[in-house]
């Protein structure tokens, strides 16, 4: 009985000490910085399966969580079929944004596509965000 109990004492304390550092993370994640800052509501997206031909576009949301305007000087695919675009104007602190991506969804199979964005932001110029998905090939229509 002594070692189920000190098992589950154990086990709780390593529960509650996870609970914690995954606090402390979240709320450095949406800290101030000083200068600019880019942070992502979610760095991937998940097509899901996805017929041939459906629409590709999604959209990566951030904030500035920074104390002067983010400046997004390039934002590049890793390959063709992976389009990006992004704001032209700088985005303000405390402001949201996006990031628009297109797949080519006539291309058939399993996708894992990265979208690398660099900016103003400090401490991290540079950010890879990722899609993936699966396209189905469509359906004989009779």
């Amino acid at each position: 009985m002594k070692k189920i109990l000190v098992l589950a004492l154990l086990v709780l304390g390593t529960v509650a000490t996870n609970a914690q550092e995954t606090s402390k993370k979240g709320k450095a994640a949406t800290a101030k910085v000083t200068g600019a800052g880019m942070v992502f509501a979610n760095e991937v997206i998940d097509y899901g399966t996805i017929t041939q031909n459906a629409e590709g576009k999604r959209e990566f949301v951030f904030t500035n969580n920074g104390t002067t305007p983010l400046v997004i000087t390039n934002a590049q695919g890793s390959c063709g079929c992976t389009v990006p675009s992004t704001p032209k104007e700088p985005i303000a602190p405390g402001a949201k944004g996006t990031i628009g991506v297109k797949y080519d969804t006539t291309r058939v199979g399993p996708f894992t596509k990265t979208v690398t964005i660099s900016s103003n932001a400090a401490g991290q110029p540079t950010k890879v965000l990722t899609i993936k998905g699966n396209v189905v090939a469509a359906t004989a229509k009779s």
